[in-house]
Protein backbone atom coordinates (compact mmCIF):
# COMPACT_ATOMS: atom_id res chain seq x y z
CA UNK A 1 0.00 0.00 0.00
CA UNK A 2 3.06 2.55 0.68
CA UNK A 3 4.33 1.89 -2.75
CA UNK A 4 1.13 2.92 -4.37
CA UNK A 5 0.93 6.46 -1.65
CA UNK A 6 4.33 7.00 -2.67
CA UNK A 7 3.86 6.85 -6.49
CA UNK A 8 0.62 8.84 -6.40
CA UNK A 9 2.15 11.25 -4.11
CA UNK A 10 4.84 11.80 -7.05
CA UNK A 11 2.56 11.97 -10.53
CA UNK A 12 0.89 14.76 -7.93
CA UNK A 13 3.94 16.57 -7.62
CA UNK A 14 4.59 16.40 -11.05
CA UNK A 15 1.58 17.68 -12.45
CA UNK A 16 1.31 20.28 -10.31
CA UNK A 17 4.73 21.69 -10.73
CA UNK A 18 3.78 21.36 -14.61
CA UNK A 19 5.76 23.27 -17.49
CA UNK A 20 4.15 25.17 -20.15
CA UNK A 21 2.66 23.70 -23.32
CA UNK A 22 3.52 25.24 -26.60
CA UNK A 23 1.47 24.17 -29.92
CA UNK A 24 3.70 24.84 -33.15
CA UNK A 25 3.00 23.23 -36.16
CA UNK A 26 -0.13 21.26 -35.16
CA UNK A 27 1.94 19.28 -32.63
CA UNK A 28 2.03 19.53 -28.68
CA UNK A 29 5.72 20.33 -27.15
CA UNK A 30 6.24 20.89 -23.04
CA UNK A 31 10.04 21.26 -22.68
CA UNK A 32 11.21 20.81 -26.50
CA UNK A 33 9.78 17.39 -26.32
CA UNK A 34 6.67 16.21 -28.33
CA UNK A 35 3.34 15.22 -26.38
CA UNK A 36 0.67 12.65 -27.54
CA UNK A 37 -2.72 13.28 -27.37
CA UNK A 38 -2.69 10.54 -24.28
CA UNK A 39 -0.21 12.22 -22.69
CA UNK A 40 -2.49 15.61 -23.13
CA UNK A 41 -5.20 14.63 -21.86
CA UNK A 42 -3.32 13.47 -18.55
CA UNK A 43 -1.59 17.07 -18.22
CA UNK A 44 -4.81 18.84 -18.37
CA UNK A 45 -7.00 17.08 -16.12
CA UNK A 46 -5.99 19.55 -13.72
CA UNK A 47 -7.81 22.48 -16.04
CA UNK A 48 -11.49 20.89 -16.91
CA UNK A 49 -12.13 23.58 -19.57
CA UNK A 50 -9.03 23.11 -21.31
CA UNK A 51 -9.32 19.06 -21.35
CA UNK A 52 -13.10 19.97 -22.80
CA UNK A 53 -11.98 21.71 -25.53
CA UNK A 54 -9.36 19.65 -26.33
CA UNK A 55 -11.41 16.38 -26.36
CA UNK A 56 -13.62 18.43 -28.64
CA UNK A 57 -11.05 19.36 -30.82
CA UNK A 58 -9.94 15.93 -31.02
CA UNK A 59 -13.21 14.78 -31.87
CA UNK A 60 -13.74 17.11 -34.71
CA UNK A 61 -10.40 16.15 -36.50
CA UNK A 62 -11.27 12.50 -36.11
CA UNK A 63 -14.69 12.59 -37.29
CA UNK A 64 -13.74 14.78 -40.08
CA UNK A 65 -11.03 12.60 -40.81
CA UNK A 66 -13.33 9.26 -41.28
CA UNK A 67 -15.43 11.34 -43.81
CA UNK A 68 -12.66 12.99 -46.01
CA UNK A 69 -11.19 9.20 -45.98
CA UNK A 70 -14.46 7.64 -46.98
CA UNK A 71 -15.45 10.43 -49.78
CA UNK A 72 -11.80 9.69 -51.31
CA UNK A 73 -12.05 6.10 -51.00
CA UNK A 74 -15.39 6.07 -52.35
CA UNK A 75 -14.47 8.42 -55.91
CA UNK A 76 -11.07 6.36 -56.43
CA UNK A 77 -13.14 3.07 -56.29
CA UNK A 78 -15.75 4.72 -58.46
CA UNK A 79 -13.04 6.19 -60.63
CA UNK A 80 -10.79 2.57 -61.03
CA UNK A 81 -14.57 1.00 -61.64
CA UNK A 82 -15.59 3.36 -64.21
CA UNK A 83 -11.73 2.93 -66.12
CA UNK A 84 -11.60 -1.12 -65.64
CA UNK A 85 -15.16 -1.92 -67.05
CA UNK A 86 -17.82 -0.78 -69.98
CA UNK A 87 -20.07 1.76 -67.52
CA UNK A 88 -20.03 5.26 -67.60
CA UNK A 89 -17.55 6.21 -65.13
CA UNK A 90 -20.04 9.22 -62.93
CA UNK A 91 -22.16 7.25 -61.01
CA UNK A 92 -23.64 8.10 -57.32
CA UNK A 93 -20.67 6.55 -55.70
CA UNK A 94 -18.78 8.95 -57.21
CA UNK A 95 -21.07 11.83 -56.60
CA UNK A 96 -21.62 10.71 -52.84
CA UNK A 97 -18.01 10.55 -52.12
CA UNK A 98 -17.60 14.55 -53.59
CA UNK A 99 -20.25 15.07 -51.26
CA UNK A 100 -18.72 13.20 -48.16
CA UNK A 101 -15.19 15.59 -49.10
CA UNK A 102 -17.33 18.66 -48.97
CA UNK A 103 -19.35 17.72 -45.60
CA UNK A 104 -15.45 17.15 -44.12
CA UNK A 105 -14.33 20.31 -44.81
CA UNK A 106 -16.16 22.40 -42.59
CA UNK A 107 -15.79 20.28 -39.80
CA UNK A 108 -12.36 19.99 -40.26
CA UNK A 109 -12.02 23.58 -40.13
CA UNK A 110 -11.35 25.42 -36.37
CA UNK A 111 -9.94 22.62 -34.77
CA UNK A 112 -6.21 23.73 -34.71
CA UNK A 113 -7.64 27.03 -33.12
CA UNK A 114 -9.44 25.22 -30.42
CA UNK A 115 -6.52 22.84 -29.67
CA UNK A 116 -4.26 26.17 -29.56
CA UNK A 117 -7.14 27.71 -27.48
CA UNK A 118 -6.82 24.77 -24.95
CA UNK A 119 -3.09 25.19 -24.58
CA UNK A 120 -4.00 29.07 -24.01
CA UNK A 121 -6.15 28.08 -21.36
CA UNK A 122 -3.93 25.16 -19.85
CA UNK A 123 -1.15 27.58 -19.39
CA UNK A 124 -3.15 30.68 -17.88
CA UNK A 125 -3.93 27.97 -15.47
CA UNK A 126 -0.42 27.52 -14.70
CA UNK A 127 0.18 30.86 -14.18
CA UNK A 128 -3.15 31.31 -11.56
CA UNK A 129 -1.44 28.55 -9.17
CA UNK A 130 2.12 30.15 -9.21
CA UNK A 131 2.61 31.37 -5.94
CA UNK A 132 6.11 32.71 -4.28
CA UNK A 133 7.21 32.60 -0.91
CA UNK A 134 7.37 36.38 0.98
CA UNK A 135 4.76 38.57 0.70
CA UNK A 136 2.72 36.27 -1.11
CA UNK A 137 0.62 34.86 1.47
CA UNK A 138 -2.91 34.31 3.35
CA UNK A 139 -3.66 33.99 6.93
CA UNK A 140 -6.66 33.67 7.64
CA UNK A 141 -8.75 32.53 10.91
CA UNK A 142 -10.33 28.93 10.83
CA UNK A 143 -13.19 27.50 12.35
CA UNK A 144 -14.77 24.32 12.35
CA UNK A 145 -15.82 21.22 14.79
CA UNK A 146 -12.27 20.83 16.04
CA UNK A 147 -11.99 24.04 17.49
CA UNK A 148 -10.50 27.99 16.30
CA UNK A 149 -7.06 28.08 14.77
CA UNK A 150 -4.49 30.00 12.10
CA UNK A 151 -4.40 28.79 8.51
CA UNK A 152 -1.04 30.18 6.39
CA UNK A 153 -1.14 29.70 2.63
CA UNK A 154 1.75 30.56 0.83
Amino acid sequence: MKPFFLIAAILGFSISFAQKLEYTNGKIYQDGEQLSSFETKTLMKTDLKALHLFKKAKTKESLGGFLLGLGIGGTAADLVKGLVSNEKYPTVISYAGVGLMAISIPILSGRKKMVQESVDIYNSGLQEQKKTLGDNFELNLVNNANGVGLRINF
